[in-house]
């Protein structure tokens, strides 16, 4: 099998496997606030707290994010696709167009989110085109909201049915 059969057939199987949502907040060296989506989160220790998250290196924030010390996960909520669609896109004012301030420790912090949590950078890992960043949680926040989902190009809520 060759190898553009295999990235075909990888991204048909991924984009059928439904994840949640985060929007991965931090400042450049200017302070200024940076941010992206993000499907590519998960939990990796309880002691110490840490989780972790890619970044494909031909982004426009790549740099800044692998230089920083601390980032700030959002996991979003079910009522937020807005806020994930504004950090996909290519709009260079996303903070200019939704409601945030500083955190105590200096991290773009977006209004309405299920929950935040605010980390120091750990460690980084290369990874063929991505470099998957590790955090060490140093805060929480949880507003116990529903998650936004992604699932086939398309975000919603949890159906009520997966309840039943």
């Amino acid at each position: 099998m060759d190898n553009s059969t295999n990235i075909s057939r990888f991204k048909e199987v991924m984009g059928n496997y439904p994840t949640g949502v985060t929007v991965i907040t931090t400042v450049d060296e200017h302070g200024v606030p940076l941010g992206l989506t993000v499907n590519s989160f998960a939990s990796v220790s309880l002691d110490p707290l840490l989780v972790l998250w890619s970044i494909d290196k031909r982004v426009s924030t790549y740099q800044t994010f692998i230089k920083t010390d601390k980032f700030a996960v959002h996991v979003l909520s079910a009522d937020q696709g807005d806020i994930c669609s504004l950090f996909a896109s290519r709009d260079t004012d996303r903070f200019g167009n939704c409601e945030w301030k500083l955190s105590e420790h200096n991290l773009p912090i977006i209004s309405g989110a299920s929950g935040v949590m605010q980390c120091k950078t750990f460690k980084t890992i290369e990874a063929g085109d991505h470099i998957i960043l590790i955090g060490e949680v140093v805060d929480i926040v949880s507003e116990n909201k529903e998650p936004l989902l992604y699932h086939k190009r398309k975000f919603g809520k949890i159906p009520d049915a997966f309840y039943i």
